[in-house]
Order: structure tokens, then C-alpha cells, then sequence
């Protein structure tokens, strides 16, 4: 016999108190799982058996397994039980055995990322059957050992084929050297992810956090040199302005119900830890967009909804445009009345009206929820959730927060872990079955900062940590890019004489004054405001119900 080499946790209702008392009696077995749980253990596995709920989740709890073998009937406890083994492991690789093959099968084991299914039949008891277990077995325990042994060759190949295909299309100023970034940063995301699940590969995840800062500091070399030519030319990527002309509308001309949610802060990453969860309601699409700079709430969304450049917005609503101040508390206030002359410039009459609604908290939600569960017919309601602008902002003043939220990979699974247990994930499942189309974006995403920059002028800046609006600026041009002729950005604030600075890659702006105190609080903490691939680069996704 060999050596023993993995331990798993096999949880069979078809196995017999007898069988667990002696593994080898022959009386009252399962003949099905007895052949395999012989030819398992002959062959070096360590097998604990089971057949309730219970004592599988306290084995689980208490004892190192390596794996679990679930039979599976579709009976409700099976799916409780998979939900029970992901509170308590959420990696454990899992595989169910089963009569069955159809679809409900095949639902239960995305959701809840079971690692594979082995299909049975009422008498197998050949070895043959049993082999192809061990070997079904063998390929998922051997995978994540496989995935940290060669991820940091497929890393090095990756890496240098992107840098060969970048080079070739990234030329200054070149029309395709906005997607080129794109890709770039796609592809930047996807290895975050990817990295996220291995364990012992610190060095390679050392070196894609230098090849992030890298494209960075690249990014904002090519926006600062760029970004004003998207105006000046007419030619230019699909921008904030964009969003509701180019995915919205159409989907509303076509006839459809549309939902059109904004979640305000929402990253690419973020996004990608969702998207899962959606994936059996709706077909998706996705594509991308760039923030306007600012990318902070004031600018970007209001463009997203006006339809129209800040500078546009200021001079052709000054009553609904509003500056910051005591008074002001909210400048997005009036994104209903935007939203509803942008439809009408485009023409659009909807029939019933437009609907709009933000949610900041699980009330908002529920109310939210309640209105969609009572209204019949729905031409276009628009709804902005707040929930990871928020804990962007509120993370460094809250020290459990930041015990929740040490780095950007816990952010992507707080992100995830919030919608699967929020109402919104309701909406979402609610309009799939009301054959909805939901048009899913974000205004602008967030960086984790790490170096502080002293910033000075001789007149009040606004109070952002990325960016920054006044008379007079001055900082270092590594940290920060001052910006002294708003208009040909299609900024307000020229004939004030006002600058405007952003912070390019991971810097934050902090006053010379009390320098060491402010570092020591923002140190760590998401911001968003200036220019980085992070805050620009926005996924614009387009779900149609299966």
C-alpha cells in the first residue's frame, strides 16, 4: 500500500452507521461507496467519513483535510451543506458525487465553486470507476500545488509578451494607445486576481505590485500628455459624457425595461469579484470607458448623468451646478433633473417616467427592493449605490475597518462578500426575471496611497487628498499635475484664476504645515481624484436576462 498522502473528508448520507463503526464490514454498506472508499485507501488516502451535516462541519472545523468528497441527491441539506463548508473554508476544493447531470446540478456547483462534479451510477463497483475518482481526485488536490509551481513562468511569459504587444501599439499620442492602456490595465487586474489565490508566491506578487506602479507612473505620463488632445481634436476614448449615449439609450430605444446602476467607487477588480454571481442570471457584456479628471464624485458622475463637460455643465445650468461649500453638503443633488435633460436633448420620451433613487444603507435597499417588487411596467429607473464609496471613505477613520480592509485583496473580497449578501444582489436577481436589461458602471474608481507630497498655496484648496482646486498651487511635478488653464479641459474656474492638481500614481497631497500628523492618519488609505489606471479605467457592463 502506498503512503498515505492527502487526508479528506468524505460526507455520504448513503453510508451506514455500521460502515462508520468498521469501514471493511460487510454489513448494511453502500457496495457503491464501500468500492471506492477500499480502493482509496488502498491507494494512500486518508479518508474521515461521515454521513450527517453536523459532525461533517465540526470534522471540518476541527481537524486539516485537504478535500471533501460530497454525495449529492439535490436534496435541501446538500445545498446547506455547501454553503456551511464555504463559511467555514472558502478554498477547500470540493467535489460532488452524483446521480444526477442536469442543470440544477451544474447551478449549485457555480455557486457555491465546487471544484468538480464525478458522475456515478447505481453499480459501480469496477476499478476502472474507482480510477477514474483517484484521478479525477489526483487533478483537483495536485492543481493549486501545480498553480504556485509554474505560475511564476506563465507570469515572466505573460508579462513579456504584453510588453511586446504594448510596445508595438503604444506610440505618443496614437488613437490606439488608449485601448493599449486598457489591455494593459485588464491585464494587470486579471494577475491580481489570479495571484489572490496562491499562497506561497510573495516574491512574484512583490514584483507585479512594482509592474502596477510602472504602468502607473506610464499612465500618467501618457494622460498628462494626452488628455488635453481628446478635446482640442474631437477624437478621444468613450468618456464619462459617453455612458448614457452610448450604452443607456440604446437599450432603451430598443424597447426594453433598463436598470441603470452607478456604483459609486466600483474598480475593475471589484467588479470581476461580482460578475460570478451574476453570470447564471444574465449574458454580459463588457466594456470599458475613461473617468473625466477630476475622477472624483462632483465631476464624474454629474458628467455621467448631464451628459456634459463640468465646464459646460457650470455654464449651462448654473443652477444646478454647485461649488462646494458650507451650504452645499450634497453637489450631486440634482441628478435626476440632469439625467432627465440629457434624455430630453437625445429626444427620448419615456413612457412612464424616469425614476431615479440612491441607496446609502440596507434601508435604502429594502425601500428600494419594495418599489421594484409593486410597480408593473418600468421604461428606465437609474439607481446610484454608495456603499464602497463610503467605505473608501470611512476606512481610515475606523480602525476595525481597516483590520477588515488591510490591502486591495481584501478590498476585492469584502466587495464580493458585500453584494452576495446584499439586497442589491436581489434587485439584480429580480430584474433577470422580470426580463430587465441592467446597464452596470461606475463613476470613478480608488487608489491605495502610500506617499505623501507636500502641496502649498497662498489661498484655500478644496480638501481632497487627490486632487485639489484653488489659486496659487505648487507641488513637487512627480507627485502632482497642476493644471493653470482649466478651460482648455473643459474645467470651470479660469476667470476666477483657479488651478486645479492632480496626484499622479500613489501620492497624496498634504499640507506642509503638520505634515507627519496627516501622513500618519492618510497613510494606507483609498483615495480617488487624481490620475491612475485604477481611478480612469471603468468597466461599462451591459447584462441581458438568459
Amino acid at each position: 500500500m502506498e503512503k498515505k498522502r492527502w487526508r479528506i473528508l468524505w460526507i455520504d448520507n448513503q453510508i451506514s452507521d455500521a460502515q462508520l463503526k468498521d469501514q471493511h464490514s460487510e454489513r448494511q454498506t453502500n457496495i457503491t461507496s464501500k468500492s471506492y472508499i477500499r480502493f482509496l485507501e488502498y491507494r494512500g488516502y486518508d479518508l474521515s467519513l461521515t454521513n450527517t451535516i453536523a459532525e461533517g462541519i465540526t470534522l471540518l472545523q476541527n481537524e486539516e483535510y485537504h478535500a471533501v468528497l460530497l454525495n449529492y441527491d439535490g436534496a435541501t441539506r446538500e445545498e446547506n451543506l455547501l454553503s456551511y463548508i464555504r463559511s467555514v473554508d472558502g478554498h477547500i476544493p470540493i467535489i460532488l458525487l452524483t446521480l444526477e447531470s442536469g442543470q440544477e446540478v451544474l447551478q449549485q456547483a457555480s455557486l457555491y465553486d465546487v471544484d468538480s462534479i464525478f458522475i456515478t451510477t447505481a453499480n459501480d463497483q469496477d476499478e476502472t470507476s474507482s480510477q477514474q475518482l483517484e484521478a479525477l481526485l489526483e487533478l483537483v488536490l495536485e492543481r493549486q500545488r501545480t498553480r504556485e509551481a509554474y505560475t511564476p513562468q506563465t507570469y515572466v511569459q505573460n508579462f513579456n509578451r504584453g510588453q511586446t504587444s504594448d510596445s508595438a501599439t503604444r506610440g505618443r499620442g496614437s488613437v490606439n494607445e488608449w485601448q493599449t492602456w486598457i489591455n494593459t490595465y485588464v491585464r494587470l487586474v486579471e494577475w491580481d486576481l489570479r495571484l489572490d489565490t496562491l499562497h506561497n508566491v510573495d516574491e512574484l506578487k512583490s514584483i507585479h505590485e512594482i509592474e502596477k506602479r510602472e504602468a502607473n507612473a506610464g499612465f500618467a505620463d501618457y494622460i498628462q500628455a494626452n488628455y488635453h488632445n481628446w478635446f482640442a481634436s474631437g477624437v478621444s476614448p468613450t468618456l464619462s459624457v459617453d455612458v448614457v449615449y452610448k450604452y443607456v439609450i440604446p437599450e432603451v430605444q430598443a424597447g426594453k425595461q433598463v436598470l441603470f446602476v452607478v456604483m459609486d467607487c466600483m474598480r475593475l477588480d471589484h467588479w470581476l469579484k461580482i460578475e460570478p454571481l451574476l453570470y447564471p442570471l444574465f449574458n454580459i457584456t463588457t466594456d470599458y470607458y475613461y473617468s473625466l479628471l477630476p475622477t472624483a464624485t462632483r465631476y464624474a458622475r454629474n458628467a455621467i448623468f448631464s451628459g456634459l463637460f463640468p465646464l459646460e455643465f457650470a455654464e449651462r445650468h448654473p443652477d444646478l451646478y454647485a461649488e462646494p461649500n458650507t451650504v452645499h453638503t450634497s453637489i450631486n443633488r440634482y441628478e435626476k433633473d440632469l439625467m432627465r435633460l440629457q434624455l430630453d436633448r437625445h429626444g427620448i420620451l419615456l413612457k412612464p417616467p424616469l425614476h431615479y433613487f440612491k441607496i446609502f444603507d440596507t434601508r435604502g435597499e429594502i425601500q428600494y427592493l419594495h418599489w421594484l417588487n409593486v410597480t408593473d411596467r418600468i421604461s428606465l429607473t437609474a439607481l446610484v449605490v454608495d456603499f464602497l464609496d463610503m467605505m473608501t471613505h470611512t476606512r481610515h477613520e475606523i480602525s476595525l475597518i481597516q483590520q477588515l480592509v488591510p490591502d486591495e485583496a481584501a478590498f476585492r473580497t469584502l466587495a464580493q462578500a458585500w453584494f452576495q449578501h446584499s439586497h442589491l444582489y436581489r434587485v439584480f436577481r429580480i430584474a433577470a426575471e422580470r426580463d430587465m436589461t441592467v446597464v452596470l458602471t461606475s463613476d470613478h474608481g480608488s487608489l491605495l496611497c502610500q506617499n505623501p507630497a507636500k502641496i502649498s498655496s497662498q489661498a484655500e484648496l478644496t480638501t481632497g487628498l487627490r486632487f485639489k482646486e484653488g489659486k496659487n498651487i505648487s507641488c513637487s511635478p512627480e507627485a502632482g499635475w497642476v493644471i493653470k488653464e482649466p478651460g482648455a479641459y473643459r474645467l470651470p474656474g479660469e476667470e476666477a484664476r483657479k488651478s486645479y492638481v492632480l496626484a499622479k500614481e500613489d501620492y497624496y497631497f498634504v499640507y506642509q504645515r503638520q505634515f507627519d500628523v496627516y501622513k500618519e492618519i492618510f497613510q494606507g488609505s483609498f483615495q480617488h481624484g487624481g490620475v491612475s489606471l485604477e481611478e480612469m479605467i471603468l468597466p461599462c457592463v451591459v447584462l441581458e436576462p438568459r
